[in-house]
């Protein structure tokens, strides 16, 4: 499966076990962008566990809150972050105080695949 789902703030590309998220230039991530979340994982990954992988190309600000919703998906094994980006990387090190799933940084996409198709081979 590889289909891939533009909204006006991100792109997502949905896998078999994982999705590959986007999120747009300027864009802060609120708790509302999580329905649009929850309606994928509804669509794509009913009763089936998958992994959020978000491809940080872009600047971006996440209210932490995004992650008390996010934590409530029951079938969201995994979350992981990729970014080149040093300052990226020191942002998720914080927004991973607030996600209760495992929560992963990772420099290239091939990595968190990888970690993606362990974390739900278990």
């Amino acid at each position: 499966m590889t289909d891939v789902l533009k909204y006006d703030f991100c792109t997502m590309h949905i896998y078999d076990n994982y999705m590959i998220v986007i999120i747009s230039e300027g864009v802060t991530v609120t708790p509302e962008h999580n329905n649009v979340l929850l309606n994928v994982a509804d669509t794509y990954y009913k009763n089936k566990p998958f992994v959020y992988i978000t491809h940080r190309l872009n600047s971006y600000a996440v209210d932490p809150a995004v992650y008390r919703e996010t934590s409530k998906i029951s079938n969201l094994s995994g979350f992981c972050v990729v970014s080149s980006d040093y300052k990226a990387k020191r942002n998720a090190e914080i927004e991973k105080l607030f996600l209760n799933k495992p929560f992963e940084i990772f420099d290239t996409i091939d990595e968190a695949t990888t970690w993606a198709s362990q974390v739900i081979s278990g």
